[in-house]
C-alpha cells in the first residue's frame, strides 16, 4: 500500500491532473480533488491505481469539510484550483468577476488549507505548495519582464488574486515552520490549459509546469520555505 498521501485540488484536468500524474509515479496515494464527480472519476481511471477520487468544491464549505473528514493524514497538499474568469485591466473588470476570482483562487485556498491543517500535521514530512503564476510577481509587472511591463495591466483580478496567494504562502510557512511543514508557491509557466484558451497551440506542456510542483512537494527537511520558484525550480521576485 502507498504510505505516503497527497491531494490535489481541480486536478481532473491541466496542470493538477500532470501532478496528481505524477506523484502517484512517485507511489504517493492521490487524493484526485475535482468539483465534478463524472469528470473527477475518468482522471482518476487515467491515472491508475495510486489515485482516489475526492469530491471536492473549493469555493463550497460544505464540500471541503466532507472531504477534510474522508482524509486522516496527508503528506502533501497541492493548491492548484483556480480560475480566470476575465483578463481585463482593472478599470474594465466587475467588482464581481473580482470576487469570482478570489473566491477560487484565494479564499478557497484557505478553505482547503485549514480544513487539511490536522492531517498535515500527522504527517512526519509535510509540505503544502501553492500553485501561482509569474503574472503574480510584482517585481516583473514593473521591471524587467516584458509580459508584465507597465502598460499591459490585463487580467487584474487574476494576477491580483495569485499576488494575494503569495501573500498567504509566506504567512503560513511563518505560522506552520514550527510543526515542520514547508509552504511554498509555483510558478509553472505559461501551459495551454482550460485556464487561459488562447495558449492553446502556443503554451508549453503542462506536465512540465507539474514537475515543479512535485519537486516542491518532495522537498527535503532542509529544503526552502516561504519562497515563490519557477517550474524549473529557479527563484521568483515577489
Amino acid at each position: 500500500m502507498n504510505d505516503r498521501t497527497a491531494l490535489v485540488t481541480g486536478a481532473n484536468k491541466g496542470i493538477g491532473f500532470h501532478v496528481a500524474r505524477l506523484l502517484a509515479a512517485e507511489g504517493f496515494l492521490v487524493h484526485l480533488g475535482s468539483r465534478d464527480a463524472g469528470r473527477g472519476a475518468r482522471a482518476v481511471a487515467e491515472v491508475g491505481s495510486g489515485a482516489r477520487l475526492l469530491v471536492l468544491d473549493v469555493t463550497d464549505p460544505g464540500s471541503v469539510e466532507r472531504a477534510a473528514a474522508a482524509v486522516d493524514r496527508l503528506d502533501v497538499l497541492v493548491n492548484n484550483a483556480g480560475v480566470q474568469p476575465v483578463v481585463g485591466p482593472p478599470g474594465e473588470t466587475a467588482v464581481a468577476d473580482f470576487r469570482r476570482t478570489y473566491e477560487t483562487d484565494v479564499f478557497g485556498v484557505v478553505a482547503v488549507t485549514n480544513a487539511f491543517l490536522p492531517a498535515l500535521r500527522r504527517s512526519a514530512h509535510p509540505r503544502v505548495v501553492n500553485v501561482s503564476s509569474g503574472a503574480a510577481s510584482l517585481t516583473w509587472s514593473t521591471h524587467p519582464n516584458p509580459q508584465f511591463a507597465p502598460g499591459s495591466p490585463r487580467s487584474a483580478a487574476y494576477r491580483s488574486a495569485k499576488a494575494a496567494l503569495n501573500a498567504l504562502t509566506v504567512l503560513y510557512a511563518q505560522e506552520l515552520a514550527a510543526d515542520g511543514v514547508k509552504v511554498n508557491a509555483l510558478a509553472p509557466g505559461a501551459r495551454a490549459t482550460d485556464l487561459v484558451p488562447g495558449l492553446a497551440g502556443r503554451g508549453g506542456d503542462p506536465a512540465e509546469g507539474a514537475r515543479g510542483a512535485v519537486r516542491l512537494a518532495l522537498l527535503p527537511d532542509d529544503g526552502p520555505t516561504g519562497g515563490f520558484f519557477s517550474w524549473d525550480g529557479t527563484p521568483v521576485p515577489w
